[in-house]
């Protein structure tokens, strides 16, 4: 964990991992979907939705890989962006 409002999942996520992210996402008013669930080469994938919220609801969600950090803005959820500038742009 980053900061309160940023998460970092990590790659190959264990079942401790999972609770820290459903602790932390249940401080923001978030939850696991627990109807979704995909795994890869490098770990789990979570879906996140708002607490109580259905798949019919207009927010769908937020699907999180393995490796990416989450931020909470507040009242929404989304994949934090990488802050280092890109070889091409520090090239400039």
């Amino acid at each position: 964990m980053d900061s309160g409002n940023t998460y970092a999942w990590p790659r190959e996520a264990t079942g401790t991992d999972a609770a820290t992210l459903e602790r932390w996402l249940a401080g923001h008013g978030w939850e696991v979907d627990p109807t979704v669930f995909m795994t890869g080469a490098r770990g789990p994938a979570v879906q996140i939705r708002r607490i109580g919220a259905a798949c019919q609801d207009e927010e769908p969600g937020l699907l999180v890989l393995p490796g990416e950090t989450v931020e909470f803005d507040g009242s929404r959820m989304r994949t934090a962006r990488d802050r280092a500038p890109t070889p091409a742009a520090a090239a400039r």
